[in-house]
């Protein structure tokens, strides 16, 4: 191995290095699903609504000329708004099987959260608590799902050689859309159906409809460990996105009283439709995807319960058991009529024993475990 050097991205051609780490990672994982490398592009660049409120910069780490590692790191004034700690954060961190590249990337990092006076860094966080997070430390035999992120045996041991240590676990549980229910929680379902309405997302209002989501999200979340709210913008963009692969009936709203009360949303598994893109959309798999998702194709068999909260007010209470579970119920049609096998619910808090209790009881299995990392950094 040749000196290694790191360098911060500012050109396209180290932007494109930092896009071509995974593909050397992952060559020889058949787990792996390539990222869109359009979609990677976009979450980095200047014009991304976190940057309203976050800084961020990114590193590829050489040997030579070849790219064997990437980092990103971020400061959002957001975050320091609800928790005031003083951290920075690290994110989209990607390497082959070396310490010393491991140690390089995360001391860029380090040096670069210093400058906003931070006193610790932590990760990975791709690029916000609202997308991407964790580091895979078990479930590496099975593909990532839409929007989760995937990772290699060693990240662990290496990450923690370099003075991290685990501060928060998360768990994806994966389930059978035609699950029982219980009979417990049949007749807690009966007992509440009187307050409780159920509806799909309705397309026509599809703004004001995200905007309702986002009220519900940000209120239900926001004595969660991490938590930032979703900014309006943020919001509506990733909207307007998954409105294009989105069923209505993938998306319900409960009311309490006519009152929105609650929310889930279920993706379709995209990776199972772009793996064979190889992460590229052009020149043919833009058309190939969109084929595939109307029909052309199979659909995919795997779903993800990738947003869902409960308002607060109705949280640790009777009435708030069984809007979770009545939520979870309404999927089960939709997601039957579309052939879906399995239907991942993902990130879980580990301490979230609330949420747990409820998925474990209609049948879910923890299968996957991704882990956040801390280190105190010395001020210099």
């Amino acid at each position: 191995m040749q000196q290694l050097v790191v360098t911060q991205v500012a050109t396209r051609r180290e932007r494109q290095q930092f896009l071509d780490v995974p593909h050397l990672v992952y060559q020889d994982d058949p787990a792996w699903v390539a990222p869109l490398r359009l979609e990677e592009a976009m979450r980095l660049s200047k014009k991304s609504p976190l940057r309203e409120h976050a800084e961020v910069a990114a590193f590829v780490c050489l040997d030579g000329k070849r790219p064997v590692g990437r980092i990103t790191a971020q400061y959002d004034r957001l975050h320091q708004e609800y928790h005031h700690d003083g951290a920075c954060f690290f994110g989209m961190l990607e390497a082959v099987d070396d310490q010393a590249v491991f140690a390089a990337l995360l001391e860029a990092a380090m040096q670069w959260a210093r400058r906003f006076g931070a006193h610790c860094l932590r990760g990975p966080i791709s690029l916000s608590v609202n997308e991407e997070i964790g580091c895979l430390v078990e479930g590496f035999e099975t593909p990532p799902v839409i929007m989760m992120p995937h990772g290699r045996h060693w990240y662990d041991q290496r990450i923690s050689r370099c003075g991290y240590r685990g501060i928060q676990d998360l768990l994806a549980y994966r389930i059978k859309p035609d699950f029982p229910v219980p009979q417990t929680m049949e007749r807690l379902l009966q007992r509440t159906a009187r307050r409780i309405t159920i509806r799909p997302l309705q397309r026509n209002r599809l703004t004001e409809e995200l905007e309702t989501m986002r009220a519900i999200f940000n209120d239900a979340w926001a004595d969660n460990w991490g938590f930032i709210p979703f900014t309006q913008k943020e919001f509506q963009q990733l909207g307007q996105a998954l409105r294009f692969i989105v069923d209505d009936d993938f998306i319900q709203m409960a009311l309490v009283d006519r009152e929105p009360a609650s929310m889930i949303v279920m993706l379709p598994n995209l990776n199972e439709v772009i793996r064979d893109l190889h992460g590229r959309l052009f020149p043919t798999g833009l058309l190939k995807l969109l084929w595939r998702l109307k029909g052309g194709g199979a659909y995919p068999r795997w779903g993800r319960v990738a947003l869902m909260g409960v308002r607060r007010i109705h949280q640790h209470s009777i009435l708030g058991a069984a809007l979770a579970l009545r939520a979870i119920h309404t999927l089960r049609e939709p997601a039957l009529r579309r052939g879906l096998e399995q239907v991942e619910l993902s990130w879980i808090l580990e301490q979230n024993r609330p949420m747990r209790d409820i998925i474990e009881a209609i049948g879910g299995i923890a299968y996957k475990r991704y882990r956040i990392y801390e280190r105190a950094l010395e001020q210099h």
